[in-house]
């Protein structure tokens, strides 16, 4: 069964930064594309950034680009996020999801838990 474990989540003050880390097991990970999608509140789930399997391909929805950088180290399945400049706007919860962009949030979606990220002064 597959298994994604959140990490780094908190309250941050507007322009500050956060790394995001997510451990992988139980599925092939360096076969498979990875994203992080957010959740804000009464929202729907967004995908934020993806990265293909070999990490030489990434995807940033135009809400973060510029700010946000997606990595992944396939000798340790896992997967990063770092956020700077983080805004107001950016306050979710953030998962970590298997697949690129529209299929980290199609039916066929596995997400972790997550972890809340709060950016408020």
């Amino acid at each position: 069964q597959v298994q994604l474990v959140e990490s780094g989540g908190g309250l941050v003050q507007p322009g500050g930064s956060l790394r995001l880390s997510c451990a992988a097991s139980q599925f092939p990970f360096s076969a498979v594309a990875m994203s992080w999608v957010r959740q804000a509140p009464g929202k729907g789930l967004e995908c934020v950034s993806s990265i293909d399997n070999l990490g030489g391909f990434t995807y940033y929805a135009d809400s973060v680009k510029g700010r946000f950088t997606i990595s992944r180290d396939n000798t340790k399945k896992m997967t990063y996020l770092q956020m700077n400049n983080l805004r107001p706007l950016d306050t979710a919860v953030y998962y970590c999801a298997l697949y690129w962009g529209p299929e980290a949030v199609s039916p066929r979606k596995r997400l972790g838990r997550g972890t809340q990220v709060t950016v408020s002064s």
